[in-house]
């Protein structure tokens, strides 16, 4: 990956979920000092995701759908993900 760690999770997340909706804010300068924080950022980010793909699902489907699409990007240095998965009509 040479892209920022932010570029990949957006292009992850569009690629496999189609969301009507994609927020990818890196929120690493708030956790700076804390666990899994390291120079440079790209540790901790917050995620708001509106998805016909979660329909049906659970919060629990929801979030673990997300985690494992983002096993790549824990493995690059990814710490935490604060996640918000909504479908098209509780977004409404």
């Amino acid at each position: 990956m040479t892209e920022t760690l932010r570029d990949w999770i957006e292009m992850r997340l569009r690629t496999e979920l189609a969301p009507a909706h994609l927020d990818v804010i890196d929120e690493s300068h708030l956790h700076a000092g804390h666990s899994g924080a390291r120079p440079g950022g790209e540790t901790h980010y917050r995620l708001d995701i509106v998805s016909a793909a979660f329909e049906g699902k659970s919060r629990v489907e929801r979030h673990r759908i997300v985690n494992g699409l983002m096993d790549p990007a824990f493995a690059r240095g990814l710490h935490a993900l604060a996640l918000r998965a909504r479908t098209p009509a509780e977004a409404a």
